[in-house]
Parts: structure tokens; sequence; C-alpha cells
């Protein structure tokens, strides 16, 4: 017994007053330079902003040598957005050790929130936007007043100033120079979309995880944002482009300004985006996804001659999302340049495979992550999405993911094991990415409904929920898993529920139960449960176990990356402004607009080349010591042979956690869960319902929860549709 005012050394330390009177500040002054920015945009198309504020800015801003207009906005706009992300790394470091006594916290108090949540509830489910909750559907509203707000108050005072002077030198009268001025401030508008755009797709961002959002939930509001973007952009062409037909100025179509705005630029971004924007549509995805992959690649033209169109002065109003996407993309290739050590592969017989790599010890990973995989035998530039079904407490040596065969890249790697053995096989891989906590022990129950590989998201969560029980005797939910199949053969993807190694396994102090539902067969027999085969793979020097791309410290290690890579890109620009361009320039707009810009691009990207690679580098040198002792892996995979197929009854490893399993298993043939009586049967005050399949299935369980008499009900929003 430990004696009195002693720690167990299991629990972790409780923060000291210090320590959470910081992040409380850290939190309070991110958030109070959030509303600042917000505010600003807000009264950017007012007049008092932009003839009294904006004119006064730009001519202390012009004195300046170093940067000149440039350095108004890289104030203003850019400056305070890296500044809030460098703070939200401190903040993500400085809570990321507090994440197992949360979760803690969180099992004592299980049950203890029993209001219902409002602004978490579905609110839309079957329109064009999806699934939409309260909290969202606010955010989305707010975000289309601001933008209509914008283009209303730049019209209305443009329109008012119009003078005979000004329509003349546009060469149209007053009611032209109106189309002019609607495409101008079309423009204006839709760059504010554009500032958003890369925040959500940025996966390893900061900023979305200071936020509680993970860039797979955000994907929504990417598309969102992207749809609003393009169609601003393309009406905005179209008024320029009709202006100039039909003032007999078509000409202008092809000018390239040495200053000022390119309109040819302008015209090659349009393309390229339009390029883009044609292959996002859920039809086109879904049918051609190489198609809608390679064609996502135009954003690189797109972006570059934006910048050339407008100038990098005014595209630094913009460019703060763009930064932190491309260090967050800059260390995904760095990472993905290595080849992963995979160590075995379960091939079960309804054409899914779990493919299992080494990971060092302190990769850490919250339930429903996902990573990117690419395997260059298949195709050397595809990289597809996953979602991780380990546990990185339940299996501190490796990290696995399935592989479901549904196109035509995952039917190739299936029949990579079919039947003969395999030596080898390269991947890289990018991530893993997604929460770092999640708060499911909060509720009594948690319903997990999903649709055919649909279920792999719920194999991590109730994977943790067994190292949960097992090791720590920590109380869980009640665990009720709703899985749908079209065949009996499919039944064998509930083999996946426990890790190859789990003669271990305690499943005793687990409440699961599994309701599985066969639609298109009647038969009272499961004949391909515990029926798979396990590949093991040749190790190779070359491959490396997965590990975090920055070290246990990556917070700080990001923060550090965007603050000293920012400072730099500052250092060079002042002084290739100060000895090379003002002294053509003087600050008064002769210097080249294009050079100038690319200029700025080039000095952007070589800083961040610079600060990430010497980071990553350092870190990877540290992990190689930890991956060495990694190398006992193959010494401790199963020792089948390759090709084998073996029943579950002839495995030791069967006889006392799938037997367990097997127990709380309810097979149900020829027919489809009844979703309505499951979640409105219910009676807990709060229960946990997640959702992973068909479209159809997914609305139906929105709805569910929407309604009024299932207050008791709390929608976990995830996504994995793309």
């Amino acid at each position: 017994m430990a004696s009195h005012g002693s720690r167990d050394p299991g629990q972790p330390r409780p923060a000291s007053p210090a320590l959470v009177l910081l992040r409380t500040a850290i939190w309070g002054l991110s958030v109070t330079i959030c509303l600042g920015i917000a505010m600003l945009w807000i009264l950017m198309p007012t007049n008092t902003y932009r003839k009294r504020w904006l004119p006064s800015i730009r001519r202390k801003a012009g004195t300046s040598t170093f940067f000149g207009i440039q350095g108004s906005n890289l104030l203003m706009f850019m400056f305070p957005l890296l500044f809030v992300t460098c703070l939200s790394c401190i903040y993500l470091h400085l809570s990321s050790g507090r994440a197992e006594k949360t979760r803690k916290e969180s099992s004592e108090k299980k049950g203890a929130r029993k209001y219902p949540k409002p602004l978490k509830r579905p609110v839309l489910v079957n329109g064009p936007l999806g699934i939409v909750t309260a909290t969202e559907l606010a955010f989305l509203v707010m975000f289309v007043v601001l933008l209509i707000w914008s283009l209303s108050m730049y019209l209305r005072n443009s329109f008012a100033a119009i003078t005979p002077q000004q329509a003349a030198e546009l060469g149209g009268t007053k009611n032209e120079t109106k189309l002019w001025l609607a495409g101008l401030y079309l423009g204006l508008v839709g760059n504010i979309g554009l500032a958003f755009l890369f925040f959500p797709v940025t996966r390893g961002s900061s900023l979305l995880a200071f936020f509680g959002l993970t860039s797979e939930s955000s994907i929504k509001y990417h598309i969102w944002l992207g749809h609003m973007v393009m169609a601003i952009f393309t009406v905005h062409g179209l008024c320029y482009i009709v202006f100039w037909i039909i003032t007999h100025q078509i000409s202008k179509t092809m000018e390239w300004a040495n200053t000022g705005i390119s309109n040819v630029a302008g015209e090659i971004a349009l393309v390229a985006g339009l390029g883009l924007w044609s292959t996002t549509f859920p039809r086109v995805r879904r049918k051609m996804f190489e198609l809608f992959f390679y064609a996502h690649h135009l954003y690189i033209l797109f972006m570059l001659f934006f910048v050339l169109h407008v100038g990098i002065s005014y595209a630094c109003i913009m460019l703060p999302g763009f930064y932190l996407f491309l260090v967050d993309r800059y260390l995904r290739f760095l990472q993905s340049r290595s080849s992963a050590r995979l160590v075995s592969a379960r091939v079960l017989p309804c054409d899914a495979v779990e493919l299992n790599f080494a990971k060092a010890p302190g990769l850490k990973y919250g339930p429903m992550s996902m990573m990117l995989v690419k395997l260059p035998a298949i195709s050397k530039l595809e990289w597809h999405p996953f979602t991780i079904s380990s546990d990185s407490s339940l299996e501190q040596d490796q990290l696995s993911i399935v592989v479901k065969k549904e196109g035509s890249w995952s039917g190739k790697l299936c029949e990579m094991f079919s039947p003969s053995s395999i030596g080898r096989l390269e991947v890289a891989v990018e991530g893993p990415y997604g929460p770092a906590s999640t708060d499911f022990l909060q509720h009594e129950k948690l319903v997990m409904v999903s649709g055919g590989s649909g279920i792999t998201p719920f194999i991590s969560i109730i994977r943790g929920f067994i190292h949960m029980s097992a090791v720590h005797n920590t109380s869980t939910p009640q665990l009720i898993l709703v899985c749908s199949f079209k065949n009996s053969r499919d039944l064998s993807m509930l083999d996946l529920l426990l890790p190859m190694a789990n003669s271990q396994i305690d499943l005793s102090n687990l409440r699961l139960k599994i309701e599985a539902y066969v639609t298109r067969e009647i038969v009272s027999s499961a004949e391909h449960l515990g029926k798979y085969r396990t590949v093991c793979f040749s190790p190779n020097q070359s491959d490396e176990p997965l590990s975090p791309v920055l070290g246990p410290n990556s917070w700080l290690w990001l923060g550090a990356i965007i603050s000293a890579s920012f400072a730099m890109f500052l250092v060079i620009i002042g002084i290739l402004t100060r000895y090379y361009i003002y002294p053509v320039d003087h600050n008064k707009n002769k210097f080249s607009t294009s050079v100038r810009s690319i200029l700025n691009i080039l000095v952007i990207c070589a800083s961040i080349m610079i600060v990430a690679s010497t980071c990553f580098l350092w870190n990877k040198r540290q992990s190689a010591k930890e991956a060495s002792q990694i190398k006992h892996l193959e010494g401790s995979t199963p020792s089948y042979s390759p090709g084998s197929r073996v029943s579950s009854m002839e495995r030791e490893l069967e006889s006392r956690p799938h037997q367990l399993l097997a127990d709380v298993t309810n097979l149900n043939f020829g027919e489809r869960p009844d979703l309505m009586r499951i979640l409105l049967g219910c009676k807990e005050s709060s229960v946990g319902v997640l959702v992973c399949g068909p479209k159809k299935m997914r609305h139906e369980v929105a709805a569910l929860c929407s309604l009024g008499q299932a207050s008791n009900l709390h929608f976990e929003t995830i996504s994995f549709s793309w």
C-alpha cells in the first residue's frame, strides 16, 4: 500500500496552477486575436476602413525601405494568424500530457453530462450540404452573411461614387462601369473564401486541433468554400469579359501589365480552377477518383497565377492559410520519402486485407485516425486514405489499416495476396492524422452503426476500450456495434475487432454487444468467421518503422518551423527589397509586380524547405536510435507460413478471446437493422451515436438523432467520405 501523500507512478501528474493559468492565458489571447481578425474582415468593405484607416496605414508603410506597401498586409493579415498558430502549438504541447488524466476523469464522471447538446445535433440531413449540425450551420450562415455584407457594401459605396471621368477612363458608360466594378468587387469577395480555403486541408494543423477539429471532419468545409470561391471567381471573370466585349476592348484579355493587375495571369488561374472544379462534383469524384486526384494538383497553377494576377502585396491577405498548408505539405513530402516497414498482413475471405506496420512506441494516435498510403507497385503517384484500425496503447509496436476491395487500386492490392506469397511490399505513408483525444467515456452507452467496410473506424474504438478495460481496469460505457453486410463472407470483418496477437487479451470486463446483419443471404451459419490467411513480409534494411514526423514534441517543433521560416522569409525579403527592389521602385509601384511576386514565392518556399528539412532530419536522427529497438519485431510476428489458411478452431489464440467475441455476437440473416427501434430504444440519459457507411444509412441515423424524442442521443460527427 502506498504511503500517505505518495503518487501512483501509473497516474498522470496533476497540472500545477501555474500551468493551468498559462494555458488559459494562451487560449484567451488566441481567441482575442481571432476575434480581432474577424472584425477586420467585417470592417474591410466600409468607407471608414477604405478611405480613412487604409490610406493612413499605407502612408506609414510606404516609408519602409524593407517591405514597402506589402508590409501593411504582412502586419495586419499574415503575422496575426501565424502568431495564433504558434500559440496554439504551445497550447497543444502543454495540454498533451493531460490526455490520460482527462480520459480518467471522463471515466469517473461517465454519464454526468445528462443534458442534450443542441448545438451538436443535426439540423440538416438530406440537403445538398449533407449532414450539418446546428453549430456548423450557424458558422456557415455567418460566413455567407459576411460575403453578402462585403459585396453589398463594396457595390453600394462604389456605385454612389461613379463619375463621368471614371467611366470615360474605363471606356464605357455609367452602367457599363457598374459591370466593371461588380467584377472587381466580386474578386475581392472571392478572396475572402480563398483566405480560408486551405485551413481545412492542412492535415497537421494546430489551429484545427486547437478548436477541436480534424482535417478529415473538416473536408466538407473545404468543399463548401471551394464551390463558393470558384462560383464567385467565375462570375468575376465573366463580368470583365462581358465588359471588354461590349466596350470593344477585347484586346485587354491578352494584357500582362508590368505593374498592377495582370489579366492573362488571372485567366490562366481561372481556367486551372475550372479544370479542378469540374472534377470535384460527387458523381465524377466517386466514379473517376484518379481523375479527381490528378486534377486536384491544378491548385498549384491556380495559386501561382493568382498571385501573379493580383500581386504579392494583395495576396498576403489570403496567404496565411496557404503558407500553413505549404509547411504541412512539405513535412508530408519528407515523411513519404521513407519506405514504411510492413510486418504482416491478414487476408480475409471477403476480399479485405489488414496491413500491419511496425511503429515506434512513441507514436501515439487517437481512435478514428487516418493515414494516407501509396504503393509504388500499383501507382507511383496515387495516395489513398485509410482509417487506422489499431489502438496505439493496445498495440504499441504495430499500426494496422484495413483495405477492402472496392475499386481498381484496392483490387490490385488484394490480387497481390492471392494465392502466392509476397516477399516484400514497398509502401509509403503520410500520417497518421486524427483527433488527439475523444470524449466517448462521457456516455453511458455508445452505439456504432456501420455498413460494409464502414466498420473500420469502430475497430480502433473497440480495441481502445479493450485496452482500457483490460489494462487500466477502467469502467467503459456499454458498446453496441450494429454492422450490416451484404454477404456472409463479409462477417469475417468481425475478426478484425481483435488484433492478430490477441492471446493475452481479456474481454471479460468489456461490455460489448454485436448485432450483425447479412442482408442478401438467408442462412443460419457463419462458416467464414475465423478463417483468414496470415502473410509475413521479409525485412529490409531500407524500411523504417512509423514514427512521429517531428518527434515526441511535435507541436513545439511545428511552432518552431512556422515561426523560424516566417522570420527567415521576412529577413530575406527585407534585404531583397531594400537593396534590389527599392532602388528601382522607391515605393512608387515602378518595379515589376510579377518579378516581385515570383521573388516572394521563391523565398517563402526556400525558407520553409530549409527550416522544415533541418527540423525533420534532426528528429529523424533521434528516432533512428529508437528504430533500432524495433528490429526484433520479426521474431514477435506470427510464425505461420505465408499462404496458410487456418480455421478458427485450430488456433490456440482463438480459444478464449474469439469465443468471448462469438458469445456477444448476434447474427441476423435476410434483414436490415431496424435503426429506429435500436436507437430510440436506448433509455440511458447519455448515448453517443456514431455512423459510418452508405450515404442513406448516415442520413437515416442523423435524422433519428435530430428527433425531439431522442434528446438523449448525441450524434458524434465523423467523416470518412471522400
